[in-house]
Formats: C-alpha cells, structure tokens, sequence
C-alpha cells in the first residue's frame, strides 16, 4: 500500500501546539458539527493534541472516536486532553492515511483537520478515508488556504513570509493552497458531484490579544520550529532572514488596526 511521503513542514514545537491545542470543534469543525449524531463512530485523522477529537467524542456519548496521527509522539499529549476531560470513548494511534489500518466500512464519520496540505497523495488519502467510512456516512475535510490569506496594514517582508512558506512546504511535498483544490480532489478521489458539499470559513485575528497571540506564535515558529530548520537546510532562506520576518510578524501585531484573515475549503461527502 502506498505510504506518506510528504514531510510535515510544521513539526510539534510549543509554538506550533499554542496554536493547536487552540483549535476547537466549534472554531474548527462547525461546517461538520451540525451533522453529528450521539451514536456515531468517528475517525479524527491528524488529530494531534487532540482537543478536536475530544470535543468529538463529547458529542457521540454513545458512540466512539478513533484520533490518528502520523507523529506518535504527539499522541501522549492527545491521551492526556482525553483524560484531563474525563472522556472513556476515545483512543488514539498511530496512522497513514494513505494506508489505514482499518476494514471497509467502520466508522460513520471521517474527519480530517488541516491535514490534506501536508500530505504527499491527498487524493489517495481521500479514498482511503471514504474507503473506511460507512455507506451513507461523511467524510469531512477543512484546510487553510495560504495564498488566500490577507492582512492589513501592508507588509513587505510578511508577504516575503508568505512566500518563503509556499516554497518550504511545497519542497517539502505538501499543498499549501489545498483549500481551494478540495472539492477538485473528492472528484478524483471517486466522490460524485452531488455527494459533495463545499464551503468555506475564517479565522480572523484582529482584537489586541488576537493579534498578539497570532503574530507571536508565527514569529516563534519563524526562527524556532520544524519548520525554521527545512526552511534553512532547503536552502531558501538564512538565519537573519528568519529573524527580519519573525520581527515583521510582531511589529505587525502591535499596529491597532491590524487584522488578519486566514481563508478555509471545506468539504462533506456523502458515501
């Protein structure tokens, strides 16, 4: 079976994790919320620290969540949200999902957050996920879209950041504007036209503390994460061109009127 061959281009440094154990169902799954149900079997692929799959898991009391990530190491931190929330219908393993380890036909929920952009086949992913989902059930994606990101004020240098990430993740074998080619990939994935509801969703950044919180954690992850490292062993930036956007992202967060948008696809399929 085929297996990844993209590599993660954000890793699991503390600021990558202050942004995702940030995420929430209802900040980051509400397109899918709606069409839940307390008897399901859900599968939470690239569930990292799991605080989406937890609030799954609350929301199928009857049912049962699967969380899976390709890292194992982030699933010790998955565990320990589960059990801080007191929650006994939820697991976690280790998966490729471009190769899952499950028959046809388990769960009645696939879901995938921000994880088709970083992996090498996201139609074969996408198959693979509407392989394991039940007839009549849904499989559920949502990925940011890079290059529909947007900001004010204007920033040189942080549009050079928005370019230097489209490179470092594309070298490193990922989509970075996924967001716009999910319902082009449920079509080549065997999905037909009229199983497949596509939307769209924001975040948007633009009180103090959003802004701080945003333009913190990118700077952090600029000079210090997975990322960073790709960025300079690939050779397409240096160290102080690293520290210039890292200072442009902060200087960014202290203008009053700053806002900043981050653009999603979103897709429902129906099996």
């Amino acid at each position: 079976m085929p297996e990844e061959t993209a590599v993660y281009t954000h890793g699991h440094h503390e600021s990558v994790l202050r942004s995702h154990t940030w995420r929430t169902a209802a900040n980051s799954a509400a397109y899918l919320v709606g069409s839940v149900k307390p008897h399901m079997r859900i599968l939470d692929i690239g569930c990292g620290p799991g605080t989406i799959t937890a609030d799954l898991a609350e929301l199928v009391p009857d049912g049962h969540v699967t969380g899976v990530d390709h890292a194992p190491g982030i699933l010790d931190r998955a565990r320990a949200t589960a059990a801080e929330r007191g929650l006994e219908n939820v697991e976690f393993a280790v998966a490729d999902v471009h190769a899952l380890d499950y028959p046809d036909d388990t769960f009645c929920v696939v879901h995938a957050h921000q994880v088709l952009q970083h992996v090498g086949d996201p139609v074969r992913a996408l198959s693979e996920m509407r392989r394991v989902c039940a007839p009549g059930g849904i499989i559920a994606a949502r990925d940011a879209d890079y290059s529909a990101m947007t900001w004010y004020p204007s920033s040189p240098v942080m549009d050079d950041w928005l370019e230097l990430y489209l490179r470092v993740a594309r070298a490193n074998g990922g989509e970075p504007d996924a967001g716009r080619r999910l319902k082009s990939w449920a079509l080549k994935a065997g999905f037909g036209a009229g199983d497949i509801t596509a939307s769209a969703d924001t975040w948007c950044y633009a009180s103090q503390e959003e802004r701080a919180w945003w333009s913190g954690l990118w700077a952090d992850r600029t000079v210090a994460s997975s990322y960073a490292a790709r960025a300079v062993e690939g050779g397409h930036a240096d160290a102080g061109e690293l520290r210039a956007i890292a200072d442009a992202w902060r200087e960014w967060g202290e203008r009053e009127g700053g806002w900043f948008a981050v653009l999603h696809g979103e897709i429902l399929c129906r099996k």
